[in-house]
């Protein structure tokens, strides 16, 4: 279980590596739950309501947010790495993806991480929340409830406030976040289309409708818990429908 962060993004960059040259077997030993995936001593993680938020317009109020955008990319490297993991019975296709997509959460962090030095700081100096991994846990039983519910719920939400952010960041002149933000933004569409091309794959395996699968889940893992608005243009390129859409904006 790596924490160091720098040698954990080494080893998702040599991971692909063997993939991409066929070095690797994907028989492994029994599946267990991970409570705890491999990640530094600090940031203290706690209640997100307990989290302070800052005005963008002190150089504090920037660093804890591109810190708190940094934790969620760190996260997502592990998230990525779990749906490799435990869904092992899928095609090679999907364990591609998926490392495709940690070798981009990791490039994603790296970018924070720099401007976080070049504000004075580092990761960790923060507290953040483990909202990610929670729903992780709650859904290590079965793919199709993980796609809908963390790449489709959870990932998708950054959709949805970057570009906000992106124009708050702008309003103070942070031109050099901006940009790292516009990278992201780009990639994670195509993350949370993975996420909805693998939901979808596994529902028409098993003989259920999409949209109603999708509507449920929401009901019954998200109740209450959903907030707006909707990037609908990302998401419709993330592979939403609008009838998913207009579901989200009924549930908020």
């Amino acid at each position: 279980m790596i924490k160091d962060v720098t040698k954990k993004r080494l080893c998702v960059d040599a991971l692909l590596s063997d993939w991409d040259n066929n070095l690797l077997n994907r028989e492994q030993a029994e599946l267990v739950q991970i409570e705890v995936p491999g990640r530094p001593e600090k940031p203290e993680l706690l209640p997100h309501a307990q989290l302070k938020q800052r005005k963008l317009g002190s150089e504090l109020g920037r660093a804890m947010l591109i810190h708190a955008i940094a934790h969620i990319e760190f996260n997502a490297i592990n998230l990525a790495l779990d749906a490799v993991y435990r869904f092992r019975e899928l095609p090679d296709q999907y364990c591609a993806d998926w490392l495709k997509v940690a070798s981009e959460e990791s490039y994603h962090f790296s970018l924070l991480e720099q401007r976080l030095h070049d504000l004075g700081y580092q990761y960790g100096d923060f507290p953040a929340h483990n909202g990610l991994w929670e729903m992780v846990l709650k859904t290590d039983h079965d793919v199709m409830i993980r796609m809908a519910l963390v790449p489709r719920v959870l990932e998708a939400r950054g959709l949805d406030v970057t570009p906000a952010m992106m124009k708050r960041l702008e309003k103070v002149g942070d031109s050099k976040t901006v940009k790292a933000l516009e990278i992201i933004l780009r990639d994670e569409i195509g993350h949370v289309a993975i996420g909805s091309y693998w939901f979808k794959q596994s529902c028409e395996q098993r003989g259920l409708n999409s949209e109603k699968t999708f509507r449920d889940l929401l009901n019954t893992y998200m109740g209450g818990m959903l907030r707006g608005p909707f990037h609908t243009e990302a998401r419709l390129k993330a592979g939403f429908s609008q009838k998913e859409i207009d579901e989200l904006v009924k549930l908020t």
